[in-house]
């Protein structure tokens, strides 16, 4: 008989002594096997946010609360974690089976928060399906993989989130639009037309205000960046992190350390500096020719948030799909049949030639 892997944290069924995996969509564990439920126990305090300068000063990037139990996948470099007993199990990327005996344990920056899953694999694998049947010219492959529950997993994506108080200086000009009228000559005689001009006036001032939640991918993989189209979860369903929302799902360890997160936190930043400095010159168009943008009271925390994942390879290319686990949205690069398109084709070429023929 296969041995069993078991992780350093195994919620056990007090009823039967089975494994108590999340139930989607609420703040409870479930066995599978008895149907014995338990609740999460909620923390007496909120999550919190880290005071940034402070952690990265006094810490830095290697400082970390917890350790945690990784599978590396050596094909494309993804580092998971498994919150359940497993007899196998392959890369969630990149189909690659991952080794057990090549479990390591890193430290992490505990996570704050996360939002959990909202629905389950069953019901993920039927946004899927009815994704896949809208698909015109989808090879066959692809619906049987539809059907398969295994091709579709559960996954709790990392992020870093950042808070601030944003300060903003500016110089720029406001633009007006005005129209004059113009007279030109054509062939049917003089014509008149309204031309649009800017009549630009000097603008300068300040901003300031709270920018909340700047979320920033801390997964460093080019492939495994997420669709834009699902990539938006409400975060004011954050729930303070326990490490029973995990069981059941992978756990991707973030690749991207904090101090490079808040790097691309502040080019964000500036985006949101420059839409209030725009809003505050007013017009109908506006230039920015110079800002200086400071954030105060900056604060972090380190998020999970939910995704389901189907991989498929067909005729040597890799194909994924994501469907939020909170929203229920889906995005996929799909691939197309040839002879699909082949014989619709000769379907068409038939059709004209009898019509043809009828019309003689």
């Amino acid at each position: 008989m296969e041995e069993t892997q078991y992780s350093e944290q195994k919620k056990s069924c007090a009823n039967c002594g089975a494994e108590l995996k999340y139930k989607p969509g609420s703040h409870q564990v479930k066995c599978e096997y008895c149907g014995y439920e338990e609740f999460i126990e909620k923390t007496k305090r909120s999550f919190e946010e880290l005071e940034l300068e402070h952690y990265i000063k006094a810490v830095g990037d290697n400082a970390y609360t917890e350790t945690i139990d990784l599978l590396h996948c050596k094909n494309c470099g993804a580092n998971q974690h498994v919150e359940e007993n497993y007899k196998s199990l392959h890369c969630v990327y990149c189909g690659e089976p991952l080794i057990r005996e090549d479990i390591e344990r890193e430290g992490w920056i505990l996570p704050g928060a996360l939002v959990p899953f909202q629905f389950d694999n069953k019901n993920a694998g039927r946004i899927f399906t009815n994704w896949v049947e809208r698909l015109w010219f989808a090879p066959n492959k692809l619906k049987r993989a539809a059907l398969d529950p295994e091709a579709i997993h559960g996954l709790y994506l990392p992020f870093w989130t950042f808070d601030a108080e944003l300060f903003a200086s500016y110089e720029g000009q406001r633009g007006d639009y005005y129209y004059e009228t113009q007279t030109y000559k054509t062939k049917n005689g003089t014509q008149t037309r309204q031309v649009r001009k800017t009549r630009w006036t000097p603008a300068y001032g300040t901003v300031d205000g709270f920018v909340d939640d700047i979320l920033i991918n801390a997964s460093k993989k080019k492939q495994r960046e997420v669709p834009s189209n699902i990539s938006h979860w409400n975060l004011k369903e954050l729930s303070a992190f326990n490490s029973k929302y995990l069981s059941g799902f992978v756990t991707e360890k973030y690749t991207i350390p904090l101090r490079e997160g808040h790097r691309k936190s502040f080019q964000k930043a500036k985006e949101i500096a420059h839409s209030w400095i725009r809003q505050d010159i007013g017009g109908d168009t506006q230039r920015i020719h110079h800002s200086d943008i400071k954030l105060s009271k900056e604060t972090f925390k380190h998020v999970l948030l939910p995704v389901y994942i189907s991989f498929y390879k067909y005729k040597g290319k890799e194909y994924h799909f994501y469907i939020n686990g909170q929203t229920g949205n889906i995005h996929g690069i799909r691939p197309y049949s040839f002879w699909k398109i082949f014989f619709l084709i000769l379907f068409v070429i038939a059709i004209i030639g009898i019509i043809a023929n009828f019309a003689k």
